[in-house]
């Protein structure tokens, strides 16, 4: 039976951001907030019971699978992230699914659907990851040890085929990571409890843990890691307070397509893909790159448009960014200076918790297979929920691997 286990509570939990996005997406405030859930963190590895922060390991499986009972109706169903669709996409039964969605997806609902509505006995709503279903199990030698493998999305995670969870999962016909919980009287109402946490085997499922737990101590600190940390911290600090006017700035119309906000967001994923092996640390190239890279993805708005008419709003939108980088350069030099200085931070401690994994973590090449850190952590507080994500290693990774599993599945189902 699937209790329920929960940390804080907000909206729909349907996309996380990069804790060092928040100083695009909520300004100043938002830079304090990334600095106190990193503070948060780094007290928790150093054993502070007081610290404010939970953690919960970011697994990476796809897709995202909702399932519980209707609380308008009390029917059971399952779904993607179409269930809180403006025509949400409820399934009630495995007619529903075929009729709802199409491609590879369809065939995960159906295994999810028969599996977990016999495992289901209470009236909540949860949203996990998908690891595989029966199908998705193969066999692999690694590092000379009979090995079960699968691979949801972009990493490969692999268990010995002996040990008691690789007889766990032969036994079971689908794996999932629950980790939100539902609850409301509508289904448009609903509102997400971060930080669910369940274990084990159900029926035929097999449930893996997301929460963060070091029983070995591996990842505590030593005093001269703390004080580097600190050193990052301080760093960042510096800058976000140089930044802060327009950083402020920046927040205000960091939802607009044209804006220097969004467009800032943006690079830095475009960064990732075009400059593999390289890393977040000399902030006057970036700089220098993020003026060229604005200017090319405005400009080709406007070439894309034929009629001066067309044009207007891509021209103006351009000249009108041109000002505000030129008139505001050596802030924005510090804005992104926080934003680097914010990464290395989380990297530094993620390369604390990476040190405890109950199961390997690779990435499929064509010579075999590259141990790899896992996707990722959830940090929840007070103030809500953000990844821990290590965006030159896992998201270069998630850009540029081919997804085998999802060849053929539309991907807006």
């Amino acid at each position: 039976m699937l209790d329920f286990k929960t940390f804080t509570t907000s909206s729909k939990n349907l996309h996380l951001e990069h804790l060092e996005d928040a100083i695009i997406d909520k300004g100043s405030s938002g830079g304090a907030e990334a600095v106190a859930f990193l503070n948060s963190i780094r007290d928790m590895l150093v054993g502070d019971s007081k610290s404010s922060v939970n953690i919960t390991v970011k697994w990476d499986g796809a897709p995202a699978v909702f399932a519980g009972r209707n609380p308008e109706n009390g029917r059971f169903f399952v779904g993607t992230k179409s269930i809180f669709n403006k025509n949400p996409k409820i399934n009630y039964s495995i007619s529903d699914i075929r009729n709802n969605h199409t491609g590879g997806v369809v065939d995960k609902l159906i295994v999810s659907f028969n599996e977990l509505k016999r495992v289901f006995r209470t009236n909540i709503i949860l949203q996990g990851d998908l690891l595989y279903t029966k199908s998705d199990l193969k066999s692999a030698r690694i590092d000379g040890q009979e090995m079960i493998i699968f691979t949801p999305n972009t990493i490969t995670y692999a268990v010995p085929k002996d040990s008691a969870m690789g007889k766990d999962i032969l036994k079971s016909n689908m794996g999932i990571v629950f980790h939100t919980s539902y609850t409301g009287k509508k289904m448009e109402d609903l509102q997400a409890n971060f930080g669910y946490s369940q274990s084990g085997t159900s029926g035929k499922v097999f449930m893996a843990s997301a929460k963060f737990s070091d029983t070995s101590g591996s990842s505590n600190f030593t005093d001269s890691e703390l004080k580097t940390f600190d050193n990052i911290i301080k760093m960042a600090q510096g800058s976000l307070n140089k930044g802060k006017t327009v950083l402020d700035m920046l927040q205000e119309k960091a939802t607009d397509p044209l804006s220097v906000a969004y467009r800032l967001k943006v690079f830095f994923n475009y960064y990732i893909r075009q400059h593999q092996g390289d890393s977040f640390d000399k902030v006057k190239t970036l700089v220098d790159m993020f003026k060229e890279y604005f200017e090319n993805s405005l400009q080709g708005e406007v070439d894309k448009r034929k009629t001066p008419a067309g044009q207007e709003k891509f021209k103006v939108a351009l000249e009108g960014g041109r000002q505000f980088i030129k008139s505001n350069q050596s802030a924005i030099y510090m804005a992104i200076a926080s934003h680097i200085s914010l990464q290395r931070a989380k990297i530094f401690l993620l390369q604390k918790m990476n040190q405890i994994q109950s199961i390997g973590s690779f990435i499929k090449t064509d010579s075999g297979f590259k141990v790899t850190a896992p996707e990722g952590f959830v940090a929840l507080s007070s103030k809500g929920a953000v990844k821990l994500v290590d965006r030159l290693e896992f998201s270069r990774a998630n850009f540029t691997i081919a997804k085998d599993w999802v060849k053929g599945w539309n991907l807006k189902s």
